[in-house]
């Protein structure tokens, strides 16, 4: 189940231009997130993904999907192994 976050983030990045075909890594994809959510903010990029589920459900559903995973690999939770070992070699 997405959190409240994920979620957010995930209509912002599949509002955005970045596409799956160009496997943008996590800090090309937490910048995207960041400059939709400045440019139209949280409604703006739900009403996007809306009109998208709308007009094309077929490659919206595909999309979502692949937003929602970006974001969850681009943000990791913060109690997830990834923050807990990163902590770990900054304390080292």
């Amino acid at each position: 189940m997405a959190t409240t976050f994920e979620a957010v983030r995930a209509e912002a990045l599949f509002a955005s231009t970045l596409q799956s075909s160009e496997s943008p890594a996590n800090a090309e994809v937490r910048t995207a997130t960041a400059g939709m959510l400045r440019r139209i903010g949280i409604q703006g990029c739900a009403a996007r993904v809306a009109s998208e589920f709308g007009d094309h459900p077929e490659t919206a559903v595909a999309r979502m999907a692949w937003a929602l995973a970006r974001v969850r690999a681009a943000y990791p939770a913060e109690g997830s192994k990834v923050v807990r070992a990163i902590r770990e070699l900054r304390a080292a």
